[in-house]
């Protein structure tokens, strides 16, 4: 009998083992079932890569490079296409709000993106934490550009008599329209802010051209426009020096900071981490987003594109979709009501 009793105990306990044991096997098998079924759905297929400034600039070089490698590891065309309007925020709009078939990727400035989100601004109709995030590209530090015959030689001569710099934005959230907000308010200097072009290569172009003075951007296109002679670069705005200009120095080493300018420039910094964000639209089912998410990953780190970017300058450090998320849910709970209400003033002051 008790022999009898111990088979009966015995039996369910080997049923038990024998399916954790099938456990790694079933779930691997419905893994390659989905990137069988991701695969089958992007074979031949047209995927829309949207850049949402003008050609040219930064981030449209980016999506140029990528976009081939990303054709390889889908199996589908991809092609690049600008949406320019508002700084990037009408392509963010558009793409948060398209069906869900996971054939668009847009490639976001974070920093501007977040900030449009925080401040409330009217033309904003996407939620960056609800956004399916496909990792982040790089991220970066910003550069302040000035034209190469400008009298501004040193970070003293920002605050002789008369001095007023005019800087080049496409929108007051843009990136270099907030950018250079932010700085003329962190350290109390003469500034116009002229807004409505189409990115920042065309503003490099209107310092060339002696039409502005001034230029926010980022390492990677401050690099580009400092080697090509358009402008030369004043600043490093990071809390660290560009490794792509080492010989320029930061702002916090430059220039001696108050608490409420070293405020404004950290949280300047703060937002910067998102950097260059790839999306898709909320919604794509879980077995095709997967697969999405791993032929991004599998372009990013591939060996061979981080080596074309490091040639152009543009670097590339792959991090995975849940940090960008992270990032930007930290980034848009980050301040408070009265601060938040303060950068409003500032960066929105020209609307």
């Amino acid at each position: 009998m008790l022999r009898g009793l111990a088979r009966s105990v015995a039996t369910p306990l080997v049923g038990a083992a024998m399916m954790l044991l099938a456990g790694p096997v079933l779930a691997g098998a419905v893994s390659r079932a989905n990137a069988q079924d991701g695969a089958a759905f992007y074979k031949g297929k047209t995927v829309r890569f949207i850049v949402g400034v003008g050609v040219g600039g930064g981030f449209d070089a980016y999506a140029r490079m990528i976009a081939p490698y990303l054709s390889q590891t889908l199996g589908a065309t991809v092609i690049v296409e600008n949406q320019v309007g508002a700084g990037g925020l009408v392509a963010l709009n558009r793409v948060s709000a398209a069906p869900p078939d996971g054939l668009l990727v847009h490639i976001v400035n974070g920093t501007p993106a977040a900030l449009g989100q925080l401040l409330d601004q009217q033309n904003v109709r996407y939620d960056l934490t609800k956004l399916e995030h496909l990792g982040i590209v790089a991220a970066y530090p910003w550069v302040w550009l000035l034209a190469k015959d400008s009298p501004i030689k040193t970070p003293e001569d920002l605050y002789k008599p008369g001095v007023r710099i005019r800087w080049g934005g496409t929108g007051p959230t843009d990136g270099p329209g907030d950018g250079a907000a932010i700085t003329c308010e962190a350290l109390k200097i003469n500034c116009q802010i002229v807004m409505g072009y189409k990115g920042s290569a065309e503003i490099a172009l209107a310092i060339e051209r002696g039409e502005q003075d001034a230029l926010y951007v980022s390492d990677s296109s401050a690099a580009q426009v400092d080697k090509a002679g358009q402008a030369r670069a004043f600043l490093s705005m990071g809390l660290k020096r560009s490794q792509l200009l080492p010989n320029v120095p930061t702002v916090f080493e430059a220039i001696k900071l108050d608490a409420d300018a070293r405020w404004w420039l950290e949280f300047r910094n703060s937002i910067n981490d998102l950097g260059r964000i790839l999306v898709t639209t909320p919604g794509v089912p879980p077995e095709r987003l997967a697969f999405l998410r791993a032929a991004v990953k599998k372009a990013l780190t591939d060996p061979a594109l981080i080596a074309e970017g490091e040639k152009t300058q543009r670097f590339v450090g792959f991090q995975e979709p849940d940090v960008a998320r992270q990032l930007a849910i930290k980034a848009l709970s980050a301040v408070t009501p009265e601060q938040r209400e303060r950068i409003r003033k500032v960066v929105l002051h020209n609307q």
